[in-house]
């Protein structure tokens, strides 16, 4: 009879993890893909009021997210929903999409990311933030690597105005 060592095991404390800034939203890291032989990680992001996440497209990954706290916008093509916790929502790649606190009060959401490796954008994006001014610049060429697009789609003006988000 063979024996084998079962998978390593990866607890997170609540929270534990790493945690870092993306200019207006926060992230957690929770679990990465080396946790889970690449087949996801999981971060949280906590959204402070007024908080918006720009519209971009992933061409690599999908995510889920799951909100937890507050109300958190999403416009993801053209649908839009706004979620208060236990509401979830898929962002499937190719397509743009955005999300803002959507409230008056702090909100946080969980995001699945699959496969994994997008965790390391953040990673990356929260060390230049960390390094300050002397660092700026020095990313230009991350979103690329990370097959990230950026769009301006007609419909943010409205959604900036209506929820009073900082842009």
């Amino acid at each position: 009879m063979t024996t084998s060592e079962p998978p390593p095991l990866t607890v997170v404390q609540p929270g534990g993890g790493r945690v870092g800034q993306l200019g207006d939203i926060g992230v957690h890291f929770k679990l990465w893909g080396e946790d889970t032989g690449g087949a996801l990680a999981i971060v949280e992001h906590p959204f402070p009021v007024g908080a918006l996440v720009a519209p971009h497209l992933h061409t690599r990954e999908d995510e889920y997210s799951i909100v937890i706290e507050g109300e958190i916008g999403f416009r993801s093509g053209d649908r839009e929903a706004v979620l208060g916790p236990g509401g979830y929502i898929t962002k499937p790649r190719g397509e743009l999409h955005a999300m803002w606190n959507a409230g008056a009060v702090p909100a946080r959401m969980i995001e699945i990311i699959t496969p994994a490796g997008f965790e390391h954008f953040f990673r990356e994006v929260a060390e230049l933030i960390a390094a300050g001014p002397a660092a700026a610049g020095q990313g230009g060429d991350l979103a690329e690597r990370y097959g990230l697009k950026f769009g301006e789609p007609e419909w943010l003006p409205e959604i900036v105005e209506r929820f009073k988000l900082t842009t």
